[in-house]
């Protein structure tokens, strides 16, 4: 394969070129030019197992490489289907699921653990135990920290998990649910190894027990082999896997983040698949590339801390609110490709409304609100920025910047603010932010995942909700929706819930985006999904593409 070089340093500097071609490459060391696949991918991962996080670059680096779920979803329709659970059973009351498992479900043999029994119902149990009991060892060694389980109250929510038999498990409910199976279907619900728990258990080193997190074992098509910190993550395939032979033997995960850098790999075949490209017309150009993009179950946001000043008085959120040009936005930052966000819900989402009432862009609303709070003057704030990439906003940066000279306008200063996206986040989950740009992927269909993972008073405490806001009557609107069956009942309680939203402006939704990736025409399947993160579980490369 030839590469015009001339070509590729129109959109890439030569020297930018060499310094990205001459670093770390394990895929020389592996094969994986010729036996797997090489992903570009703009961050490493905060965690091996993804009970214990919600951020979307550690879930399209675990969850579905590495394990299973007792549930998944059809891309096609959206609908439930089967997963490491071939069928469940939901009484009338909803309060009791009944699960039956698969048999001959195998569990990764790696260097450090080898497993003597299938999967069964006592991995089922451990691995949700492990985030209800708070005498389990192992959740004390992560401090009881779940996050997405929290904000979705699972533990309130679940009175007992019973094991039947060795392949059948009861779930009992403290009461009806009507998202219990989709959340048991996003990418934190992963059946982990209670064999490979308890001999960590045995080595009595309450340091051991943290390698059930960072040196991974589960049921998926990929099994760990090694990681380099923010460099590289290898896997290699899972011989025995349960739902079919993979076709790629190893994956790499070559850690990216600046995004000329993964658009250089791409272009010289180091990386057969990138995450987030920029240059699409350049990418469209090029036969031997090829551009894909899902629409995606996402939002922007703009959220303020309500625990921090000037921001604990709903007045100034709408004030800067009003004063946000996401017009602007979508050209500068989205080229476009993406919606402006109406509500939380995209349009997609069988619970979105036009009767919901949007803030339009008015300076003169804007400064009449400051006014009206006090703050005619103006005020300076701190404004937190992503440092990478994502799906639902390709450049925080420069929506920082557009957000930073709209409220010039109303006499409002903006600092802004970034970090390492390791530090960014903890930082965020503590609340030491004022404000920030971040964003949502959906793990699954139901409204409910914009809602209570968000702004969820549960969700407060666990600092995912970016917003530090608790308000009473929207957590009961959306516990009513819970526990209601009737799509038109709940569209009527969201609709309620988004009245509120709109009303205290814990946060102002911009876009609706889709996703791209970018990859060598030789990778076949999907890769994207419309939510719950990536998976190559399905892809094959011709040979003697690179």
């Amino acid at each position: 394969m030839t590469f015009n070089l001339r070509l590729i340093t129109k959109i890439i500097p030569l020297g930018l070129l060499f310094t990205a071609l001459s670093g770390c490459n394990p895929s020389t060391d592996d094969s994986v030019l010729s036996e797997g696949i090489v992903y570009c991918s703009e961050g490493a991962p905060s965690s091996f197992n993804p009970q214990l996080i919600t951020d979307g670059t550690t879930i399209d680096a675990t969850s579905k490489q590495l394990y299973n779920r007792l549930i998944d979803f059809n891309n096609t329709n959206l609908q439930r289907i089967p997963a490491l659970a071939k069928s469940w059973h939901v009484t009338r009351n909803g309060k009791l699921i009944t699960f039956y498992l698969r048999r001959d479900v195998s569990f990764h043999r790696t260097d450090y653990f080898s497993p003597t029994r299938t999967m069964n119902a006592d991995d089922v149990i451990f691995s949700f135990n492990r985030i209800l009991d708070p005498n389990n060892p192992f959740y004390q060694s992560v401090a009881g920290k779940f996050p997405f389980f929290q904000s979705v109250n699972f533990h309130d929510l679940v009175d007992s998990i019973e094991k039947i038999d060795d392949y059948t498990v009861r779930f009992k409910l403290n009461r009806a649910d009507s998202t219990f199976l989709s959340n048991l279907a996003t990418p934190f619900a992963v059946i982990l190894s209670e064999e490979y728990a308890q001999q960590l258990v045995a080595e009595n080193d309450p340091q051991t027990l943290g390698k059930l997190d960072s040196l991974p074992v589960g049921t998926g098509p990929f099994k760990f082999k090694q990681y380099r910190n923010n460099s590289f993550i290898r896997y290699a395939k899972h011989d025995n896997y349960w739902r079919q032979d993979v076709e790629i033997e190893k994956l790499i995960y070559n850690i990216t983040p600046s995004n000329t850098g993964r658009l250089t790999k791409l272009l010289t075949h180091e990386c057969d698949v990138i995450s987030f490209p920029i240059a699409a017309d350049e990418i469209k150009s090029r036969p031997d590339l090829a551009l894909e993009e899902v629409t995606s179950f996402n939002v922007a946001f703009f959220a303020f801390n309500a625990q921090k000043p000037p921001f604990d008085n709903p007045t100034v959120r709408k004030a800067i609110a009003h004063a946000v040009d996401k017009k602007s936005i979508m050209k500068a930052v989205y080229a476009d490709h993406a919606e402006i966000a109406q509500s939380l819900l995209p349009q997609a989402s069988w619970a979105f409304t036009d009767e919901v009432t949007t803030f339009e862009y008015s300076v003169e609303k804007a400064k009449q609100l400051l006014a009206n709070a006090g703050l005619s003057a103006g005020f300076s704030f701190d404004l937190w920025a992503m440092p990478l990439q994502r799906d639902y906003n390709p450049n925080a940066l420069k929506m920082a910047k557009l957000i930073k000279a709209d409220l010039a306008a109303i006499g409002v200063e903006v600092n802004i603010i970034t970090w390492e996206w390791s530090t960014f986040l903890r930082k965020l989950a503590r609340g030491e932010h004022q404000s920030v740009l971040i964003g949502w992927t959906a793990d699954h269909p139901d409204p409910d995942n914009f809602f209570s993972p968000l702004l969820s008073c549960s969700a407060m405490e666990t600092g995912r909700n970016r917003a530090f806001w608790c308000h009473d009557e929207f957590d009961q609107l959306l516990a009513k929706a819970l526990a209601s069956n009737d799509i038109d009942e709940r569209k009527s309680l969201y609709l309620q819930a988004q009245n509120i939203l709109v009303e205290q402006m814990p946060l102002l939704p911009i876009a609706h985006s889709k996703r791209a990736q970018a990859k060598v025409v030789g990778v076949s399947g999907d890769i994207l999904a419309p939510f719950g993160g990536i998976s190559f579980e399905n892809i094959n490369k011709t040979n003697g593409e690179n």
